[in-house]
């Protein structure tokens, strides 16, 4: 019902050692819950689109899956790393990171001001802003991102805030910039 991949079948585990409470945890009637949301293409392939613990439930009820928002908007030549945050508020906000040297030449490129703090020019936030628009206009309302900010600083493992390959840790994250994420809510 929420999109989560289920596993039944010879090749399955049959318990995990010693340990009854982790088992049915994630096996029940038979099927194994992976944690992992997904879906069947026309093709009849299984594509994994996001881990359900990652999952957002807004204020609203609505499951939205940060991924997929989060994968859109790094295409993006001028962004490196995006978390979306959104969970039990009453929409999405976002925090981006710039990739520093397209960014640059962008600002080269554009008559921008290469400071410092091209994080806050506010050329770049406006150029930033597009890629978000452009992101929303293909989502359901409760899934667009309301609120934005650019870190002055990309995510990077020696900080804590990525894994080593790459993936944002939220829930670091997350405390790093609580101050900034509950700030969106406040406004």
């Amino acid at each position: 019902g929420d999109g989560e991949i289920l596993i039944r079948g010879p090749g399955v585990m049959k318990e995990y050692f010693g340990n009854p409470a982790a088992t049915a945890e994630v096996l029940k009637d038979g099927w194994l819950h992976s944690g992992d949301i997904g879906f069947l293409d026309e093709g009849g392939h299984l594509r994994i689109t996001d881990r359900k613990k990652d999952i957002i439930v807004t204020a609203g009820g609505k499951n939205v899956a940060p991924q997929n928002l989060e994968n859109e908007l790094k295409t993006d030549p001028l962004v490196s790393q995006v978390m979306v945050h959104g969970d039990r508020r009453r929409f999405l906000s976002a925090l981006v990171t710039l990739n520093e040297e397209n960014v640059r030449k962008w600002a080269a490129e554009n008559g921008v001001e290469a400071g410092e703090a091209l994080h806050a020019n506010p050329r770049v936030v406006a150029r930033i802003q597009q890629a978000v628009d452009a992101l929303n206009e293909k989502q359901a309302s409760y899934a667009t991102v309301k609120k934005f900010a650019i870190l002055p600083k990309d995510f990077s493992q020696e900080t804590g805030e990525l894994t080593p390959t790459l993936k944002v840790k939220r829930k670091v994250v997350t405390q790093k910039h609580q101050a900034l994420l509950d700030a969106f809510d406040a406004e």
